[in-house]
C-alpha cells in the first residue's frame, strides 16, 4: 500500500461522512416498476483479471452486486466493506469489482498489481475482472452498457457516477437497484436491497 492509499484508508470514513453532509454521490436508483431486461444479462460473461472467462449464467438464482473500482481514491476502503458484504451474504450474492481507470487516472495498476492490492489489503476473494471501461464510450465494457441502456436491461440509464457505483441484480437477472459511490456496502439501503426476496 502506497503512502496515498494509507492516508486514503484512514480518512475515508470522514470523506463519506463529508459527502452524505454536502449530498454529494448519494443518489439510489430503483426499477419501482419491475420492468424486465429487454436483453439476457445472463448472455455476458465476464473477462476475469487472471485471463479466465465467467460466464455469468453461472450465478442465476443469486443477486449479483457489480461495481466498479479503483486503488487511489477516497472510496477504496469499500473494498473491505464489500467483502464483508460478501461473505455475510455469500449464500445468496455474489460481488463483482471491475477495476477502471476512468476517473482521474486513479487506477494505473496492471491486473496482476490490483489483484495483489486487493487480496494483501483487503482480503478480497470475490471475482475481480480484467481491468476495464465502465463509462459510455466505444471502449466501455459490455456488462456496463447493459447496466447503463434502457435499451438492454430495460430501464436504467445511468453510468457510473465515479468508482464505486453499484449495480444489483436480483435473482432472475432484473437489474433492481443504481447506488451512488457514497452509499456504503453496508448500508442499510444496500443490506436491505440485498436481503429481500425480490
Amino acid at each position: 500500500m502506497t503512502g496515498k492509499q494509507r492516508i486514503l484508508k484512514v480518512v475515508y470514513p470522514l470523506w463519506i461522512a463529508f459527502t452524505k453532509l454536502i449530498g454529494k454521490n448519494m443518489k439510489i436508483i430503483t426499477n419501482s416498476k419491475n420492468v424486465a431486461p429487454v436483453e439476457s444479462i445472463y448472455d455476458l460473461s465476464v473477462s476475469l483479471n487472471n485471463g479466465s472467462s465467467l460466464p455469468l449464467q453461472t450465478y442465476k438464482g443469486k443477486k449479483l452486486l457489480l461495481v466498479n473500482t479503483a486503488s487511489d481514491c477516497g472510496y477504496t476502503n469499500q473494498y473491505e466493506d464489500l467483502q464483508k458484504l460478501y461473505q455475510r451474504f455469500n449464500d445468496q450474492l455474489v460481488v463483482i469489482a471491475f477495476p477502471a481507470n476512468d476517473f482521474k487516472e486513479q487506477e494505473k495498476g496492471s491486473d496482476a498489481e490490483i489483484a495483489q492490492f486487493c487480496k494483501v489489503n483487503f482480503g478480497v476473494s470475490f471475482p475481480l475482472a480484467k481491468k476495464t471501461v465502465v463509462v459510455k464510450s466505444k471502449e466501455q465494457n459490455e456488462i456496463f452498457k447493459w447496466l447503463s441502456s434502457k435499451s438492454k436491461n430495460g430501464w436504467n440509464e445511468q453510468p457510473p457516477s465515479w468508482n464505486f457505483s453499484k449495480y444489483l441484480i436480483n435473482e432472475q437477472g432484473m437489474l433492481t437497484h443504481y447506488f451512488d459511490p457514497s452509499i456504503s456496502p453496508l448500508s442499510e439501503e444496500v443490506i436491505e436491497a440485498v436481503s429481500s426476496r425480490q
